[in-house]
């Protein structure tokens, strides 16, 4: 018997029809689906200790049980210390099951452990279906110690859809589980 994550299950059978039917789309092919979810956390503070790098690999890693890779910077900037080709940041994007199983656990899990918490910001949408989420702590994933934490950084997690326009997204996050704030785009 072959593993089927709870929400790609949810999706074929309870969020498909629903956003069909709100939107009276004529095929099921049109109906907004999840492509990938990117992962990307930038770590500036690691021009100067190369350790906070390595430790931003293995918690991601851990995040999105899936290996990371280091972002590098694409050109100098004096200002900064920067030579082009430094490691600056961690990133990792997940598809197919593992985003489902990512998506659950950010949802029921992650989401709830947030301080002083009062919903999603619906202000992440890109007009074309895409939305961005920043979180400020990596330490609300279950997955990381906090004892073995050097430096809490935050993270940017951008869902991309197959929808038109940010109506279709919000209406497809939402029967994903994410909590909104009560406000209309």
């Amino acid at each position: 018997m072959e593993y089927t994550p709870r929400l790609k299950s949810k999706y074929y059978n309870e969020i498909l029809p629903a956003l069909k039917e709100e939107y009276n789309f004529k095929s099921v092919m049109r109906v907004p689906k999840l492509k990938k979810i990117c992962i990307n956390q930038g770590l500036g503070t690691a021009i100067a200790d190369k350790k906070i790098i390595d430790m931003g690999v293995q918690e991601m890693t851990l995040i999105a049980g899936q290996k990371a890779v280091q972002t590098k910077s694409k050109k100098d900037i004096s200002n900064f210390k920067l030579r082009k080709g430094m490691p600056i940041g961690v990133r990792v994007t997940l598809r197919g099951n593992q985003m489902y199983e990512f998506l659950d656990r950010l949802v029921s899990v992650s989401v709830p452990r947030i301080r002083d918490f009062k919903g999603i910001s619906d202000k992440g949408f890109d007009g074309r279906g895409n939305y961005t989420l920043g979180i400020t702590e990596q330490i609300i994933f279950p997955e990381i110690e906090i004892d073995k934490v050097l430096k809490i950084n935050g993270m940017d997690i951008t869902f991309v859809t197959s929808s038109k326009n940010d109506a279709e997204c919000l209406s497809l996050l939402k029967q994903f589980g994410l909590p909104f704030k009560n406000q209309k785009i």
